[in-house]
């Protein structure tokens, strides 16, 4: 070491500086990459991500391997600081020279590299990768004993290196990308994707068309009421029942109704009920993933809602579980509500039977979804009794006023949103 130029024991202990900060940086960077993005590349042929991906398929190995060059490299560079600090200072120059080291090892082998490393992992890890797969092979035996004997101490506290999984992500952790995917992913095709993420918590109750509402033809009724029942109804597929809605005979479909008429002289009850669908029964209870399953191998698109008892509580279709995922197929929010009309002044006219998900997904209400389905239900809990008309209600900030009731139920009220924006504006 006497005959060492100073000159060269600096250069030396400065790439040794520089080594420390590759291992540190790149050790933070492989460990911070994207898992998913890694596997996405990867699978397109990206070397760099290839090399990453098996690195990091046995972490106990390439951590070793990080582990053994930085702490060699660090304390080769303590030692040549000692010898350095002899050389210009004599043995009392030691501690002075040991703190400079450690301040700059710190700041330019540990913090300014992992920093650098956090912000842009892939740009120093898939470089990384290519000198790491090499050395690892150069170094396995070293390697291989190092981890022995880590993992034997590991396993003495009940953990092994072949416990760790991929930790797939859950529905919210899924619904937190998504929502934090700002531009990358448009703000309709956000919606879409939350819409089916969210598909396996919302049930049919909650999408149905009420019993109350259900529009059909009484097979039982004359064959002239029918008809003219026929030609009036603007739906695909047509309800039937006999004297009532708990006697359903099932569905006609529009397009068999005009092929018969028009290879008949006249349609009868008999060719009615032969033209009937048999009835598609859904569960109280059953979620629209599940549904959209069962629609699809039933070839089925629309089916009714029945409780415990075989009661039919309402009729889901195709079209309502679709608008979930899609949204509503109208430009407006309040549009896209047939139970809503906005007024002149900012209020809106609701019908007792609007869907409180629509309202809350369209108009972006702050209203609860987790108990009734309908503004009526909601007002009937809050108040725990069956309002009259000109009843005043606040519920989560929206002033509701009862316009109207209807036997026992709320017909039609009028929601004023835009105090509760003002006041949180405020």
């Amino acid at each position: 070491m006497e005959d060492i130029p100073i000159g060269a024991l600096f250069g030396a202990l400065a790439c040794l500086l520089l080594l420390s900060g590759f291992f540190s940086g790149s050790e933070t960077a492989l460990m911070t990459l994207n898992r998913y993005r890694l596997r996405h590349l990867a699978s397109e042929g990206h070397p760099g991500a290839r090399r990453a991906e098996a690195l990091l398929a046995q972490p106990d190995r390439l951590i070793g391997l990080i582990l053994l060059g930085n702490n060699f490299v660090n304390i080769l560079a303590s030692s040549l600081v000692t010898v350095i600090a002899i050389r210009l200072g004599g043995t009392g120059a030691i501690p002075a020279a040991a703190g400079i080291l450690t301040l700059v090892v710190l700041i330019f082998s540990e913090v300014a590299p992992k920093t650098l490393a956090a912000l842009h992992p892939e740009k120093l890890a898939f470089p990384s990768a290519f000198v790491y797969r090499p050395l690892l092979r150069l170094m396995f035996p070293l390697v291989w004993v190092v981890n022995l004997a880590a993992n034997s101490v590991l396993k003495l506290f009940g953990v092994s290196p072949g416990d760790a999984g991929d930790n797939p992500l859950t529905r919210e952790e899924l619904r937190t990308v998504v929502n934090e995917a700002g531009s990358m992913i448009h703000q309709s095709h956000q919606q879409m994707l939350l819409g089916l993420i969210d598909l396996e918590k919302v049930n049919v109750e909650d999408i149905m068309v009420p019993r109350t509402e259900l529009d059909g033809i009484d097979i039982s009724d004359p064959i002239g009421v029918i008809l003219e029942q026929l030609e009036q109804v603007p739906y695909t597929r047509v309800l039937v029942f006999e004297h009532s809605i708990d006697n359903v005979l099932g569905f006609l479909h529009s397009r068999r109704i005009l092929q018969a008429a028009l290879d008949s002289d006249g349609l009868t009850h008999a060719e009615l009920r032969a033209l009937t669908r048999s009835p598609y029964f859904i569960p109280k209870g059953t979620s629209l993933y599940d549904q959209l399953h069962n629609f699809q191998k039933s070839r089925r698109r629309a089916g009714l809602v029945v409780d415990e008892y075989g009661d039919v509580l309402g009729l889901v279709t195709m079209a309502d579980l679709l608008e979930e995922v899609v949204g509503e197929f109208a430009t407006d929010p309040a549009d896209s509500i047939a139970d809503v009309t906005l007024q002149e002044d900012g209020s809106y006219m609701v019908d007792g039977s609007a869907s409180l998900r629509d309202l809350v997904r369209n108009l972006e209400w702050e209203l609860p979804t987790d108990g009734p389905n309908t503004i009526n239900g909601l007002i009937v809990e809050h108040l725990q009794d069956l309002p009259e008309s000109g009843t005043s209600v606040m519920i989560n900030g929206y002033p509701i006023d009862i316009i109207q009731t209807q036997e026992n139920m709320v017909k039609t009220a009028r929601i004023r949103p835009l105090e509760r924006r003002t006041k949180r504006k405020q």
